[in-house]
């Protein structure tokens, strides 16, 4: 032991190095420390996000390291060298040298510029008043939630939060009561789970937020706990759950290659994998497979010169030949398979390469060629259905969404079933969260504008309904505030829809402040009507928002999806600013008291808002929004890199000239000297699709000119907060910086240090 620590005091400290990995360089770090007289050592992978993975073993003797991860087959062996590590590091079966130096830890971002917990707090404590509700009241993570079915129908899942926030997966059986936790919620969040058959259920993980989501399974006592998919960096998405094959899932991983996706067929029991297809062709690489309900690849998209997209269809079994030729902003994509006919050929798909709004026909892929049109709508994109695999395939309805989501039944079975649930729920949204395999048990979902969520079981033998559980009891519907839908025309003569939410205030006749709030994405994304808890918060305390569904905004057909395009920051804002004015023309709004608040796509609309148009806003809140367009587009994760044409055509091109112009013109952090309200920033430090260095430009930025710019970062978190803990302190942040600046007491003025 003493030779150990004696010798191993010279790599104690943090190393940093580059593996060539195919002509590209990926950055490793490793951090090394001593614990009573042991080593230990955990590895960084910033090019994946990944941060803190702990090594199994950490071995320095005769002036040489080793470094052991075995779940992800990873070595490092290096020799000490005038204080470089050189030497070689082994994963999937690659040697690739790797010559590493010492340097300081770090963690992402400049943690210099973060505002201190003390700081953050004392800006909470500005939200006073005597109000109903608590921040908690919104935004605590709901008792139970998840409620799912097993396929058989004989036990209930769900997640439970304990003492300690933490989300378990619980498993009930309906027969006799009996509970047990089948899934422990740790360190790292449970981001989805479900069953897979019905003795054994499937969750993915990520680590920090970073995105890198592995899949896991457990049988339903608890037993037989295994993570089927231990590759480091490596991101995975479910495909097919196969009904079919109930030891086996179809899943999509970049293994091979991080930049592009390819197809397993994995079991779920003992993890065993078997590649189906590959995707080799990273300059046209596959984007989207195709798979029956038997596992058989019946298709698949082909990037073809970064911005067109051929579908490849097998009319042959294993032979794929292109049937549609399309540019990537067409769409033509098969929902489901019509196994009620006789030709395996015949599918449902959802296209606009005829019309302007998409809609849903039963087509013959063979002779590729439409049987008939089933579904469409003058005014909104269709591209929902359901099919009962019990009644042999049999089509139960379409759906989509206008200013509320609408469903249109088209079985007889489902007529019936449809009118039964809006008979016993009149007042509310209703959708199907699951039901059994044998279509006598379902669990019904009610919410509204004013309630968050209640799910219902009913059993279609018994005819009866019974209330399983209120996720948000504490909230009472009389006392929320509710969600108008609102149409007006822009400045150019585009209708335009979106939604206001006013508090009781404005309802009696007050003009109130306002927050207005751009949604992300942006295109293809759209804001919806139902419960919104950040719009409930917001009334709460008397300020009204606005949301705009605007040029670039999905559900609205393609002219006006493509309207958008090279209109972020431009018309995308007029938009919003004409939806601004709309309801200050109504009389609800003190147009001295609006507030911008937004994330991601939304986060940079609030920068581009407070520069563009800087005496129309009191202040602004930008949650991990971009601040300049030439490193954001420099910063994309690995796999988003094959649609950087696609991306450039929907925002801009910087080897344009005139493009690139407008992106300066457009990037908030190129027009700091406009900026003259208040600013608070918020950040994930693990973001893989806003780098933190986004937020920190803007902070660094306006700070040089002197504003107090309040900054919260966590580092245990990516796109968006998924801790409890940590969203709840972002909005009492927010509540008390809103507090200050439209709130009673409000200034307009720029803030300095």
């Amino acid at each position: 032991m003493s030779f150990t620590q004696t010798y191993g005091q010279e790599v104690i400290g943090t190393w940093k190095g580059k593996l060539s990995v195919q002509g590209t360089e990926v950055p490793l770090v490793f951090h090394i420390e001593e614990n009573e007289g042991a080593l230990s050592s955990k590895m960084d992978s910033p090019a994946q996000g990944a941060t803190g993975i702990p090594m199994d073993a950490t071995v320095f003797e005769n002036n040489q390291l080793t470094l052991t991860f075995k779940q992800a087959g990873i070595k490092y062996v290096a020799s000490l060298e005038n204080n470089k590590l050189k030497g070689t590091f082994y994963q999937s079966g690659m040697e690739l040298p790797l010559e590493m130096e010492k340097s300081e830890k770090t963690i992402p971002g400049n943690p210099a510029l973060v505002s201190s917990d003390t700081e953050l707090e004392k800006m909470a404590n500005l939200d006073q008043g005597n109000y109903q509700y608590s921040v908690e009241d919104y935004f605590a993570k709901p008792k139970a939630r998840s409620f799912q079915f097993s396929p058989n129908g004989k036990y209930l899942s769900y997640r439970e939060k304990d003492e300690n926030s933490k989300n378990h997966v619980y498993v009930k059986e309906i027969a006799t009561d009996k509970v047990t936790r089948v899934i422990e919620e740790k360190e790292e969040l449970i981001r989805g789970y479900g069953w897979a058959n019905n003795e054994r259920l499937v969750y993915v993980m990520d680590k920090g937020g970073n995105e890198d989501y592995h899949l896991f399974a457990a049988n339903i006592d608890g037993t037989d706990q295994k993570e089927l998919t231990p590759y480091e960096g490596v991101q995975v998405n479910i495909l097919e759950g196969l009904k079919e094959d109930e030891d086996h899932m179809i899943i999509s991983m970049n293994k091979n290659n991080k930049q592009i996706f390819e197809p397993y067929k994995i079991n779920i029991v003992t993890g065993e994998i078997k590649q189906l297809f590959k995707n080799e062709d990273a300059a046209n690489p596959i984007a989207g497979y195709n798979f029956d309900k038997d596992g058989n690849l019946r298709g698949y998209g082909k990037i073809r010169d970064g911005v067109n997209v051929d579908f490849y269809y097998a009319k042959e079994e294993g032979k794929y030949e292109i049937i549609k030729k399309m540019n990537w902003k067409d769409t033509f994509s098969i929902l489901n398979y019509d196994y009620s006919t006789e030709n395996p050929h015949d599918a449902y798909v959802v296209s606009n390469l005829e019309t302007d709004k998409a809609q849903i026909y039963l087509y013959d892929l063979k002779a590729d060629k439409v049987i008939k049109k089933l579904f469409s709508n003058d005014n909104y994109d269709v591209s929902n259905l359901s099919l009962s695999r019990k009644r042999g395939y049999e089509l139960d309805y379409f759906s989509y969404e206008g200013e509320k989501r609408v469903i249109v039944p088209v079985s007889d079975y489902y007529k019936k079933l449809h009118k039964r649930i809006t008979k016993e729920f009149p007042d509310h949204q209703y959708s199907i969260s699951g039901k059994t395999d044998e279509e006598d048990k379902y669990l019904i979902f009610l919410r509204s504008d004013k309630l968050y969520g209640v799910y219902y079981s009913y059993d279609a033998v018994k005819d009866e309904f019974k209330l399983l559980y209120n996720l948000m009891p504490q909230l009472k519907e009389n006392d929320m505030a509710e969600m108008r839908p609102i149409t007006f025309k822009s400045r150019d003569g585009l209708t335009i829809h979106g939604y206001i939410t006013l508090p009781k205030e404005a309802i009696q006749g007050k003009k109130v402040p306002l927050v207005v709030n751009p949604h992300g994405g942006p295109q293809g994304i759209r804001d919806s009507w139902g419960f919104n808890r950040e719009a409930q918060l917001f009334a709460s305390r008397g300020y009204a928002t606005l949301k705009v569904n605007f040029r670039i905004s999905g559900g609205y057909g393609r002219e006006f999806l493509e309207s958008g395009f090279k209109q972020i920051g431009r018309k995308a804002m007029d938009d919003v600013e004409d939806g601004l004015q709309y309801v200050i023309d109504q009389g609800w709004i003190d147009k001295d008291r609006v507030a911008i608040y937004g994330a991601s796509h939304g986060g940079y609309a609030v920068l581009r808002g407070l520069s563009k148009t800087p005496d129309l806003y009191a202040c602004g809140v930008d949650y991990v929004g971009v601040s300049n367009l030439f490193t954001f587009m420099k910063t994309f994760p690995p796999y988003w890199k094959p649609y950087l044409k696609i991306i450039k055509e929907i925002w801009y091109d910087e080897d344009v000239a005139e493009e690139k112009a407008i992106m300066e013109e457009v990037s908030p952090v190129y027009q700091i000297d406009k900026i003259k309200k208040p600013l608070f920033v918020v950040q994930g430090a693990n973001d893989p699709r806003v780098n933190i260095d986004e937020s920190d430009q803007i902070v660094k930025a306006l700070r040089e000119k002197g504003f107090d710019v309040p900054y919260m970062v966590r580092y245990d978190e990516g796109h968006g907060f998924g801790k409890e803990e940590n969203s709840i302190a972002m909005y009492k942040a927010m509540m008390g910086f809103y507090a200050k600046h439209i709130g009673k007491k409000e200034t307009t003025k720029p803030v300095k240090g």
